[in-house]
């Protein structure tokens, strides 16, 4: 049987849009966010979980429950999110995860659902992402081993994988996640209006 595939969560950032890191706002369910979300990619089968920490990264180690989590410190944090994707992804070089599952710490409306729904294409080869409503790609993503060198090499500022995706368009598999998962990102607390 193949290893299932790691999960890789982009927790680093400081959240200015939103008054603090996001790693640290609880959601409805009384949980950080950081723990739900890290829930979320062990839930869906994701072994290892990598938690890629930035901002505020003594405060989430000393406060967030995150058993069996590898918890990567990225110093090159504030440079945006691509940074965060390098060390989640050279922090499984040694594993022999077939691909990984990418997750960003202000989704809370991913599901272990989706995550299992994306997770199940896993192999070197794979690039996936999920399918929203009106032809919107989101997250979970899959990235197969394979492509992992590529992707870092793209992942600058706050690209993320986007342009690697972009740039192999006709690898991508989407999944249809709409009936499991919301992919609204948490840009600022709830009830302020102000941002």
């Amino acid at each position: 049987m193949s290893p299932p595939p790691a999960g890789v969560l982009l927790a680093a950032g400081a959240g200015r849009r939103y008054g603090g890191p996001k790693a640290l706002a609880r959601h409805a369910d009384g949980r950080l966010l950081v723990e739900r979300a890290a829930g979320m990619l062990s839930g869906g089968g994701c072994a290892p979980t990598v938690v890629v920490l930035g901002a505020a990264a003594a405060e989430v180690r000393a406060r967030a429950d995150l058993p069996g989590a590898l918890l990567v410190d990225n110093p090159e944090w504030a440079g945006g999110m691509g940074s965060s994707l390098r060390a989640g992804l050279a922090a499984l070089a040694r594993t022999d995860a077939p691909a990984a599952v990418v997750l960003l710490v202000d989704l809370p409306g991913v599901t272990a659902a989706a995550v299992r729904r994306v997770a199940r294409h896993a192999t070197a080869d794979s690039l996936v992402t999920a399918g929203y409503p009106a032809g919107r790609r989101g997250h979970p993503v899959l990235l197969g081993r394979r492509h992992w060198p590529g992707v870092a090499a793209l992942a600058v500022g706050d690209t993320g994988a986007r342009a690697y995706l972009r740039a192999h368009l006709d690898e991508v598999r989407v999944v249809d996640c709409a009936d499991v998962a919301d992919d609204a990102d948490l840009d600022v607390p709830a009830g302020r209006t102000d941002a």
